[in-house]
């Protein structure tokens, strides 16, 4: 091992001398062990300063080494990986006697950004509700079909959709109101709500409403299979994947997808968070604020579509 000429010959006996010890108490993997390496070649050299022992290192050197690795790209949890390894350093040499203190011990890495989720574009999201699929079984197509027009007409989650029944009953967790044009829910946290029911999906129903009754005329359950029980979220997942793919939707669909896309959509159209807040049943409206990212990433790229001072002249 090659540590920098600047490091000590006992902070370099200490850095040797661990990681011998977890390959060997550890038992790592070849590609774990050299993952070690770099994370203590990279305390050696951005963190032990000439003059600086590793036995005195306190947390501030160690913060201002995650701003640096921060400030130069890492990600979260590449700093989160290097933290740990140095964690584990100070550890052994506590057990080892050897320091009284381990400078890493409250420090954290950055919190990840969450990633954005994933929505269609308006015209694949309208491609995808509508599609009617000429199946063997023309109930299976009504059916399909009006699950789409609800997941994407109305935002709901895969939960409150299976859990629909046809009328409102003491027991019902959801229930449709085709006279009024409304689905009522039971979201999180047992909050009821109502969602409009627009045109499409109130034809959407009445035609799957008319087609159900050959299969499950006595069920209380919306949605349901052949043999007229009442569909899982799995089986749905599975049948709005390959509708996607038969309505020519060039990326993997599933529910949620869709309740994304009614939100920035609506939140496109509306700029009404608040409003979008409601229809989803969010409770905190933090939890609806990542649609304006949604919206502004939108924002951006008409921008740099369309404006002349968008984008940079080419040298």
């Amino acid at each position: 091992m090659h540590w920098p000429a600047t490091l000590s010959a006992d902070d370099a006996r200490h850095l040797h001398n661990y990681l011998c010890h977890v390959q060997v108490e550890k038992r790592l993997a070849e590609r774990t062990l050299a993952l070690y390496t770099e994370d203590l070649q990279r305390l050696a050299t951005e963190v032990l300063e000439p003059g600086l022992d590793l036995l005195r290192l306190q947390p501030a050197h160690i913060r201002r080494a995650v701003a640096r690795m921060h400030a130069g790209g890492r990600t979260p949890s590449g700093i989160a990986r290097v933290l740990s390894s140095w964690r584990g350093l100070f550890l052994w040499l506590g057990r080892e006697g050897l320091i009284g203190h381990n400078p890493v011990q409250d420090v954290r890495a950055p919190k990840a950004r969450k990633p954005l989720p994933k929505a269609l574009p308006v015209d694949q999201a309208v491609q995808l509700a509508a599609h009617l699929e000429p199946d063997d079984d023309p109930a299976l197509a009504a059916r399909d079909h009006a699950v789409a027009e609800l997941l994407y007409g109305c935002g709901l989650r895969i939960g409150e959709l299976v859990g629909l029944d046809v009328q409102a009953s003491a027991e019902a967790r959801g229930w449709i109101d085709l006279s009024e044009a409304e689905v009522f829910v039971l979201g999180k946290g047992g909050k009821r709500r109502s969602v409009p029911l627009g045109r499409a999906a109130v034809q959407a129903l009445r035609d799957w409403l008319t087609a159900r009754d050959g299969w499950a005329p006595d069920v209380a359950a919306l949605f349901v299979g052949q043999r007229g029980q009442r569909l899982t979220p799995q089986h749905l997942r599975l049948r709005l994947r390959q509708l996607g793919l038969k309505a020519g939707v060039n990326t993997p669909v599933h529910p949620h997808m869709l309740r994304h896309s009614f939100a920035s959509h609506v939140l496109q159209s509306s700029g009404d968070l608040r409003a979008v807040q409601e229809l989803l049943g969010h409770a905190n409206i933090g939890t609806t604020q990542v649609y304006t990212r949604l919206d502004f990433q939108h924002l951006a790229k008409v921008y740099d579509a369309a404006h002349p001072r968008a984008r940079r002249s080419k040298p």
